[in-house]
């Protein structure tokens, strides 16, 4: 038996007075699955840990999982998605587009307003209702690029950076005040790419592929809710009682709105047996048991890719894509002789080109032991994504991915001046000629220089040689001309060899398992999330637990969003600037990186793409 620790936490508060149990009610058969899409929407799946502060995000895989759900469920008229903030990649809109197109059963959707991302998701829904006087602000995109030259000056810090490829733009970020022109030109062909796409899908959903149409009304926004819906935008306008009220009248009056559909309900505990409850704890303090039956494995690259462990906290969250955890778990799936293939799931803009060998290595072990190996793409899998996705079977890719970005930056932080300009000075000892190569106490001179950028030039040597190796076939064009840091959305990578197929997770799945002749399978992500009891008791038994270490807090770099010197600024901004403050919080965990790894593998500068 199998059981949720959240709804065990939940057990805890009320098991003093539940001591009986009604009868089971009549199953029904005449429902509406209802949907609330509000907040992020992550990638990997996160732990159950016996218990939850607030309304921990969704994955991406378990909503999925819920909407084919309701689509298999017969006693699903209709679908209704609710909608309140969702913070949404580019790519998981598609991929819940394909959902609610796929899913075989009618999806309603309202809204109080309305954005172009959220709008490009539920145009393809049969009936989009919002309410009286809501606002549509259905724009187009507007993004930034974010250049920090002049603010580390002015706290006399000097970044020393070298890009190998003329587009490979990650350290102007720092280096400069704005793009150079290659870097602009091939942000501008990208933003093409996507808007295009996004225009399509709008037009092929709600005007016959009219493209035109749809340029003009993003042209002419924004409209309030009575003008979208004399335009066609929507469907209906009003509230959303009055929508339940007419789905009501179209299905029945019997009809019953399931919130949550697909969720776990709870374990079934009679708590007529005083020891019932316990036996619930004893058999998650047990862990759950693993599967011997065929299996596909569903294994995360997701965040910036780093050396070392993934700590993940019991309050949820992870510390991004750690290259001993994702390299332990391809080599479990390897060893495991019930998983038949292996999808990995990659949402990620790269990082340190060590960690993405790596992981990279790893996943040549899965196709030596002849399992077939599928990449999903997320919203991002540039740079180090794509260098641990290249030598997959299939590369999937969602048409709005951005991808490639083959190219490596690498650079150091120059932070001499800063000290001097507080009083701190320091003595420099040195032996051996190089040694002070990375030292941070002042730019490389002609020889460093030098000797940095043949490392890293054998470094985009190797990294070309991966791509041209698994992919040589398959390619449209010259390494040369793909590469450099060129990055391209998924519909342009699949002109370009570059991905094989243009789909969704659910389609990288699929994929796998007709690789594999798989027919009934079931699907392990790993690694396997250990719940707070099963912490706890490996600690407590003197077990080392691998890939899960507890932590509270994340160690914090000087650059990083959240140590003592952005504490200083970041509040301010994020009031004043909530957007472009997260651009510069991701920018200085960048820098972070850089400072720590050295080379990396990373796409262009940080973009803020506003919906509104």
């Amino acid at each position: 038996m199998k059981y949720s620790v959240k709804r065990v936490a939940a057990t805890l508060c009320v098991a003093a007075t539940l001591f009986a149990v009604g009868a089971p009610a009549l199953a029904e058969t005449n429902k509406v699955a209802v949907f609330h899409l509000d907040g992020p929407l992550m990638e990997r799946p996160m732990g159950d840990f016996g218990f939850s502060f607030g309304n921990q995000p969704e994955s991406l895989k378990s909503l999925l999982e819920r909407f084919y759900k309701a689509g298999k469920d017969d006693s699903i008229r209709a679908i209704l998605i609710t909608v309140g903030a969702p913070g949404l990649g580019m790519a998981q809109v598609e991929e819940l587009r394909q959902a609610m197109q796929d899913c075989g059963k009618p999806v309603y959707v309202h809204v109080d307003s309305l954005n172009t991302g959220l709008y490009t998701l539920v145009s393809a829904a049969k009936h989009v209702s919002i309410t009286p006087t809501g606002d549509v602000w259905l724009l187009g995109f507007y993004t930034e690029g974010l250049y920090l030259r002049d603010m580390l000056g002015k706290i006399n810090v000097e970044p020393d950076i070298v890009h190998i490829g003329n587009f490979k733009s990650a350290g102007e970020t720092f280096s400069r005040n704005g793009p150079s022109e290659p870097a602009e030109a091939n942000m501008n062909w990208l933003l093409d790419g996507l808007f295009d796409g996004m225009v399509k899908n709008i037009a092929d959903s709600r005007y016959n592929g009219n493209v035109d149409k749809v340029k003009s009304i993003i042209d002419n926004a924004p409209y309030t809710a009575e003008k979208a819906l004399e335009l066609g935008i929507v469907d209906s306008v009003q509230h959303r009682q009055d929508l339940v009220a007419e789905l009501k009248k179209k299905f029945g009056d019997d009809l019953k709105f399931v919130r949550g559909f697909g969720k776990d309900s709870g374990p079934d505990v009679d708590f007529g047996n005083p020891f019932a409850f316990f036996q619930v704890i004893a058999d998650l303090m047990a862990g759950e048991k693993e599967s011997t039956s065929p299996s596909i494995a569903i294994i995360y690259v997701d965040g910036g890719i780093s050396t070392g462990s993934d700590q993940t906290s019991p309050f949820g969250g992870s510390s991004g894509a750690k290259s001993t955890s994702i390299r332990k778990a391809l080599d479990a799936a390897t060893a495991d002789d019930s998983v038949k293939a292996v999808v990995l799931r990659v949402s990620s803009p790269g990082g340190s080109a060590l960690a993405s060998e790596i992981i990279y290595d790893a996943t040549l072990r899965v196709k030596a032991a002849g399992k077939p190996f599928v990449v999903s793409m997320g919203n991002v899998a540039a740079s180090g994504g794509y260098y641990v996705s290249c030598a997959a079977d299939k590369i999937i890719a969602d048409p709005m991915t951005i991808t490639a970005s083959i190219g490596v930056v690498g650079g150091k932080i120059v932070t001499t001046g800063m000290w001097d300009s507080m009083g701190i000075h320091w003595h420099p000892y040195q032996r051996g000629k190089q040694a002070a190569i990375m030292s941070t106490a002042r730019a490389w001179n002609d020889d460093e220089r030098k000797r940095i950028i043949g490392w890293m030039d054998e470094v985009y040597g190797i990294f070309k040689g991966h791509i041209v190796e698994h992919r040589g076939s398959k390619l449209t064009k010259p390494i040369d001309e793909m590469a450099g840091g060129r990055v391209f959305t998924g519909t342009q990578a699949l002109e370009l060899g570059l991905v094989d197929q243009l789909g969704s997770m659910k389609d990288a799945i699929e994929s796998a398992a007709d690789l594999a002749s798989l027919g009934d399978y079931e699907l392990k992500v790993l690694p396997r999330t250990k719940n707070i009891f099963e912490i706890f008791g490996d600690q407590m038994g003197g077990r080392e637990s691998d890939n899960v270490q507890v932590s509270f807090s994340r160690q914090q770099g000087l650059f990083a969003s959240g140590s003592p010197l952005m504490d200083l600024v970041m509040p301010l901004l994020q009031t004043l600037d909530p957007q472009r403050s997260a651009a510069l919080g991701n920018a200085m965990m960048k820098l972070q990186i850089m400072h720590e790894e050295n080379i990396v593998l990373m796409p262009a500068g940080d973009w803020v793409i506003h919906f509104k």
